[in-house]
């Protein structure tokens, strides 16, 4: 979809984008401020900004409770949710175009007048115990805390987090509020057809009454290599893994492109190197890799699931193709084939609102810049094989690495796991 896009900075201090998609039917809301977990005063409250994320749909200046706002929200079908992670708490929201400064509005409701009281925190603590209780029996989910945490993060697994929200009080809820959600601290990207409304979007939102505040700065991660971890479950029938290599630098939009098209080589497809080969010899049902960056470090991240049987003829297939990558073993026809892949999903990715929101969002977000859409095919096409083997030995060889597992199994067997893998450096 053609779109257009404009930096805007409010006088309250809150900054965003504007992204013109004409026509469209739809408009799509992202409000974001960075107040997730990393930002909770001690660790004792850790799950007070996850907390505060329930309760912002309930009680506010117009209405009672959740029940009422809601129905009032979606009425004409409109979508809302909100998100905490470590560093950001996101509100979303979409509707259909005809009622956008209605929605707008509501969602001001929920993040600028919210009216949190003692009933509710009393629910949501109860609502939250359920879902933290729920991930515990997901084992995939398992491993990325624990193998944080090792790696020198400072996060809470999930069992840690459950044990803090008894220790929460609704002034933790309110305090949190007021140091994070001011306008300093406000990011926005609303994408829809802004003609002949980008004045009023804008006076809308700086009549949002928040605090003038602060920017919180992202959290620099002092990361450290980790010998593997084991989460035991007697219960588990295979094993559950994750690992990680980690650089402690942001990437480059052309670095970040190069890394999902090795990504798409070793796991993207059916013929991929190592997934489609683990498929074609019956080893796993699923393997994947992903690299992702932020300000500070960036981290290259392998999970799967491999029945204990078939563990060590996997490890031992990673870490062949692993070392063909960093030894220069690639062959220009697969790199090929990545970038018409990256390109046919990058064409395909700006085909809804929600998808151009979304695109924008990753970096603005993290570094408070933007790439055009329309920059993306250049860049695919300079994907090159140097730069592709260059990254990979800077992730492979730079002393930061881990590997947790979950599973019925002890540690020398995953110990046996990770001598393979690092191997291939």
């Amino acid at each position: 979809m053609k779109h257009t896009i404009e930096e805007i900075n409010l006088k309250s201090g809150a900054r965003g984008l504007l992204i013109d998609v004409p026509g469209s039917s739809v408009m799509n809301v992202r409000v974001i401020f960075r107040a997730g977990n990393k930002f909770v005063k001690k660790p004792e409250i850790y799950e007070v900004a996850h907390l505060m994320e329930h309760m912002a749909f309930g009680r506010n200046a117009e209405f009672k409770d959740e029940q009422t706002y809601e129905a009032e929200f979606t009425k004409n079908g409109a979508y809302h949710n909100a998100w905490t992670s470590d560093y950001y708490i996101v509100y979303e929201s979409e509707c259909a175009d005809f009622e956008w400064d209605r929605i707008l509005h509501l969602q001001e409701l929920a993040i600028a007048k919210p009216r949190f009281n003692e009933d509710e925190l009393a629910a949501e603590k109860g609502n939250v115990r359920s879902e933290l209780t729920g991930y515990q029996n997901d084992y995939a989910r398992l491993i990325w805390p624990k193998l944080q945490q090792e790696l020198g993060e400072k996060v809470l697994t999930y069992a840690e987090r459950l044990k803090t929200i008894n220790n929460i009080e609704l002034k933790d809820i309110r305090d949190h509020y007021r140091r994070t959600h001011t306008a300093q601290n406000m990011q926005f990207v609303i994408t829809g057809n802004l003609r002949g409304r980008r004045r009023k979007i804008i006076q809308m939102l700086e009549g949002w009454e928040l605090k003038e505040g602060e920017r919180f700065d992202l959290p620099i991660n002092a990361y450290v290599s980790t010998d593997p971890v084991v989460i035991r479950r007697k219960d588990a029938s295979n094993v559950s893994f994750g690992f990680s290599f980690i650089i402690q630098r942001a990437l480059e939009p052309k670095e970040q492109y190069a890394m999902d098209c090795l990504n798409h080589i070793l796991n993207g497809t059916m013929s991929s190197k190592i997934f489609g080969e683990a498929r074609r010899r019956g080893l796993a049902y699923g393997i994947g890799s992903n690299a992702e960056s932020d300000c500070w470090s960036s981290t290259w991240d392998f999970d799967g699931e491999v029945n204990a049987e078939n563990a060590a003829e996997l490890f031992d297939l990673i870490a062949v193709e692993l070392a063909r990558v960093i030894n220069g073993d690639i062959q220009e026809v697969d790199i090929e084939a990545a970038r018409n892949y990256a390109l046919g999903r990058q064409l395909m990715l700006a085909q809804t609102a929600d998808q151009i929101s979304m695109y924008y969002l990753r970096n603005y977000i993290t570094n408070g810049t933007y790439e055009p859409i329309s920059d993306a095919p250049k860049m695919i096409a300079g994907i090159d094989k140097s730069t592709i083997v260059q990254l990979a030995r800077e992730f492979m060889q730079s002393g930061i690495a881990g590997l947790a597992t979950v599973g019925n199994m002890n540690k020398s067997f995953v110990d046996e796991l990770w001598t393979r893998v690092l191997g291939a450096i």
